[in-house]
């Protein structure tokens, strides 16, 4: 009997090990992307001269939105069919991250891309194509905190993330907009179901296209004793917005988790304007 209880001890504590260790291993994924390799072959591509190209790029090495980045592709597509006059191009492989073929595309979007995706000359080369006058998209993950390149969280978004609800994870909320400038095509306001991140503050040098009522949501996290989480972020809690960069612009949005956001009509207009806003011609 004495011998069968050091068994089962040590099974229980070999059992507990490994889901620490499994869970660890989670968590350093999701904070700072694994396995992490980087592209570097230039891909042969062929953009109609008449047509604005638009890069939908959704690598990831950090947690992956299987769902969110298979129905994006797929809206995106009909939205081209929508605008015939545009191109779309998606890769997952960062070669095409180089000043020849980036100064190709009018668009780049950064589509739920987790992690590090790109090396530090292709980083480079994405600073410098924005600060001359492209624009970047970032869509829900692209804003969370396994990045680490400060020029992105700064440019595109802003604000350091700090986390996402977990009780209950996703949470309905009605999404209001703020700046009726950026686009005359946007629903004033429509209800939307989603993973509402929460950032340290509100981002800074930008202007708020979409917001939610952060007293409406409820923002416990990684910290489940904690339950009000809002941070920086307070009543006034945005959703989307843009920002000036050098010559050009970015523009992100923490909504769309789920394949469910882009079943969202009102979302997938938020998208087309973006790109449309974009777009210089």
């Amino acid at each position: 009997m004495k011998k069968f209880f050091k068994i089962l001890g040590w099974t229980l504590l070999t059992f507990v090990v490994l889901l620490f260790a499994a869970g660890s291993l989670f968590i350093y994924k999701v904070k700072n992307g694994f396995p992490v390799s980087y592209e570097t072959e230039k891909p042969e591509i062929s953009i109609p001269a008449d047509k604005p190209a638009i890069l939908l790029f959704s690598k990831t090495t950090g947690f992956r939105h299987e769902e969110s980045i298979d129905a994006s592709k797929l809206s995106l597509r009909e939205l081209i069919h929508k605008n015939p006059s545009w191109f779309l191009y998606e890769t997952e492989a960062g070669g095409i991250f180089n000043p020849e073929q980036l100064a190709q595309f009018e668009v780049v979007i950064f589509d739920n891309s987790t992690g590090r995706v790109l090396d530090d000359e292709q980083q480079m080369a994405l600073e410098n194509y924005v600060e001359n006058g492209g624009t970047l998209l970032g869509i829900h993950g692209a804003g969370d905190d396994s990045h680490h390149w400060d020029w992105y969280e700064k440019n595109l978004l802003g604000a350091k993330f700090s986390h996402h609800p977990l009780n209950p994870q996703f949470q309905k909320a009605q999404v209001s907009i703020q700046d009726t400038t950026f686009s005359t095509g946007l629903s004033k306001s429509f209800e939307g179901n989603d993973e509402w991140y929460v950032f340290f503050n509100q981002p800074k040098d930008a202007t708020i296209v979409y917001s939610i009522d952060g007293e409406k949501i409820l923002p416990s996290g990684n910290m489940l004793w904690m339950t009000d989480k809002n941070f920086g972020m307070g009543k006034n809690h945005p959703v989307a917005w843009y920002k000036s960069v050098g010559k050009g612009k970015t523009f992100y949005t923490s909504m769309g988790h789920s394949k469910e956001a882009w079943a969202n009509s009102d979302f997938v207009s938020l998208i087309e304007e973006a790109i449309k806003w974009g777009v210089k011609r």
